[in-house]
């Protein structure tokens, strides 16, 4: 068989394998449970609340039914009973950090397995002399990062959840954050990984040092591929030293959002270098404004906030803010407060609890920022839908959310604008996910993108690693 026959075969065996393992795990008996309660005694949990409060994540997807246990898993030995157990009957798992994934990825499956990796919290080491830390996969990024500070270090990923999220939920869907555009994303700082594969067998990839060009790049194989090769349940990842000095944040507010992409554009590729560069449209401006009062003015149209650090970083915030200027700003302020980056953080919470929850992680050139905010504008106005922007701007990717009531038949309108954006960002070279991952949300955009031929390469490496498709079957790929 050819290589795409081979990855056509694995991909329909994968989605044939999602429904047989689901109907597996209805029909697992209650011998083969007891089995796995003895091996892992009170991490085993099946009371009906817990197995409802571990079958949801961040997102808008909802699980179909309850999955029969959830693994608490406190050590790598206690997930690798758990698949070999979930493996030999064929049962779905899914897996869990903190849940605050948005799409959808570790929603349960109905008669399932849900393994959680949170009670794994171990900081093992911090290796100063390195600059790497050892950590368990349940480790809040916020608490590394804090811990790696208090050695004159820092943790470069900084999603807006870092004070919830996980490390093994940031590599597991590679995410990205407000730091980007000066750290890139946590593909970029991960070292090598402790990877539990879906028969229960323990494999360690990558190595410490800087270099490493021995056999393939397992390490960047299983960050970002979202539980659907194996279970991430360690990690060693680079540190990045403190820059000295005092940082600077600044805003600059515009009365034209695409003035505000082009002025982004401007500052990326000039030599000022924001260590954070992010934009907020009027309207989610009021709306974070509403739900956490904090003294923040409401732009024209859009407002741009970042942040420069290092001995320079008062001069490099004015030479952003004359960038900002020459290109329309109206208004511009800089200070030593975080206060605009903790506003920016609280984006998510705020819009959905005012409607606003159908949302998409878009990514697009930098160069297209201003095209992709004109086309959002002229996509809210068709389907008469309002929708708020937020972005990582200084990377590209933008967190376009729509309003939509709470029915099936108001989600289903809004999904339509989300796709209608998500088109919008591919035709402008861009990609439909930055940061967030597939999951189960975005799954049918996946041909949008990729060809079949990357698909089938994709759904062969899947076949091989996990060939009875218990893990996360029918999402990412």
């Amino acid at each position: 068989m050819s290589a795409a026959g081979a990855g056509s075969a694995a991909g329909a065996g994968n989605a044939a394998g999602a429904a047989d393992a689901a109907g597996a795990g209805n029909a697992a008996d209650a011998t083969g449970l007891a089995e796995l309660r003895t091996a892992l005694g009170e991490r085993l949990l099946e009371d009906p609340a817990a197995l409802a409060a571990y079958s949801v994540d961040s997102s808008r997807a909802q699980p179909e039914g309850l999955p029969i246990a959830v693994v608490r898993a406190a050590s790598t030995d206690d997930v690798s009973k758990a698949l070999a157990w979930a493996d030999a009957r064929g049962i779905p798992v899914s897996v869990r950090g903190a849940g605050t994934g948005l799409s959808g990825g570790a929603v349960a499956y109905p008669g399932g397995l849900v393994i959680s990796l949170e009670a794994m919290t171990r900081i093992i080491r911090i290796d100063v002399d390195n600059r790497l830390a050892d950590v368990e996969a349940g480790v809040v990024t916020a608490e590394l990062d804090a811990a790696a500070r208090a050695h004159g270090l820092f943790f470069a990923p900084d999603p807006a959840s870092a004070a919830w999220s996980t490390i093994g939920g940031n590599i597991a869907t590679n995410a990205g954050g407000l730091r980007c555009v000066a750290h890139g994303v946590t593909a970029d700082v991960v070292a090598s990984l402790e990877v539990v594969l879906a028969d229960g067998r323990i494999m360690r990839t990558g190595a410490r040092t800087r270099k490493n060009t021995t056999g393939y790049d397992l390490t960047s194989l299983f960050t970002g591929s979202e539980g659907t090769l194996g279970v991430i349940t360690a990690a060693t990842v680079r540190l990045t030293p403190v820059p000295p000095g005092q940082p600077r944040t600044f805003r600059a507010s515009f009365d034209d959002i695409e003035a505000a992409g082009r002025a982004v554009t401007a500052i990326v590729a000039g030599p000022a270098r924001p260590e954070v560069l992010e934009l907020i449209d009027a309207r989610s401006v009021e709306i974070i404004e509403a739900f956490h009062p904090s003294g923040l003015p409401a732009p024209g149209a859009a407002m741009l906030v970042g942040q420069t650090v290092g001995l320079d970083a008062l001069a490099t915030a004015e030479a952003i803010a004359a960038v900002c200027r020459a290109h329309g700003a109206v208004e511009t302020e800089i200070s030593d407060s975080d206060s605009l980056l903790e506003a920016r953080r609280l984006a998510n919470p705020a819009l959905t609890a005012q409607g606003l929850r159908v949302s998409c992680d878009v990514g697009v050139p930098v160069a297209a920022l201003a095209a992709v905010f004109r086309g959002i504008g002229e996509i809210a106005e068709r389907h008469g839908r309002r929708v708020a922007v937020v972005a990582h701007a200084g990377d590209g990717n933008l967190h376009p959310t729509v309003e939509a009531g709470e029915t099936p038949e108001e989600y289903a309108a809004a999904e339509l604008v989300i796709d209608d954006i998500t088109r919008l960002a591919l035709s402008l070279g861009g990609t439909i996910s930055g940061e967030h991952g597939i999951g189960s949300v975005k799954r049918h955009e996946l041909p949008w993108q990729l060809d079949a031929m990357a698909l089938d390469a994709q759904r062969a490496i899947k076949a091989a690693l996990d060939p009875r498709g218990i893990l996360t079957p029918g999402r990412a790929i």
